[in-house]
């Protein structure tokens, strides 16, 4: 299945998340996006992504990146403003998670971490993400070519 409608009319799509949408959403909540090769890239390698169209308009998305035996992570979990409370992250983070049992071994535990916004931090605690004592480290590597 590559679609299904939510019973307040929106479309989800999964796996069709291209470039463009994704810089179109980016920008509406972040400023400034990555390149579109770079954003290319990145849609081609990423293992399940989810998106929420009103219409022929995307209005939402997500993505899950890992190696599905071990981990996974969450990334870039957006919702246009304009479509911010209407439980369209809810539907997100519901299907990713849908998307990780269905791949994983059965039985297993399997860990799923996402970076969030501390204002962001109560709607993903719902789920039962929660802190651990571990910081995030990040180097934005400039790639060179020799």
């Amino acid at each position: 299945m590559t679609t299904k409608k939510t019973e307040n009319g929106f479309t989800i799509k999964y796996n069709e998340l291209n470039a463009k949408e994704f810089i179109f959403l980016w920008e509406s909540v972040w400023g400034e996006p990555p390149s579109l090769e770079q954003t290319e890239l990145a849609m081609k390698n990423t293992l399940f992504k989810v998106s929420i169209f009103d219409g022929e308009k995307i209005v939402a998305m997500a993505r899950a990146i890992g190696d599905k035996g071990l981990c996974y992570y969450i990334k870039d979990v957006v919702v246009h403003p304009g479509y911010q409370g209407r439980g369209l992250g809810r539907i997100l983070i519901g299907e990713i998670l849908e998307y990780i049992n269905a791949n994983g071994a059965e039985g297993t535990e399997i860990a799923v971490e996402l970076c969030a916004m501390p204002d962001k931090i109560p709607f993903y605690e719902k789920f039962g993400f929660a802190a651990n004592e571990a910081q995030r480290l990040r180097i934005m590597h400039k790639v060179k070519v020799e």
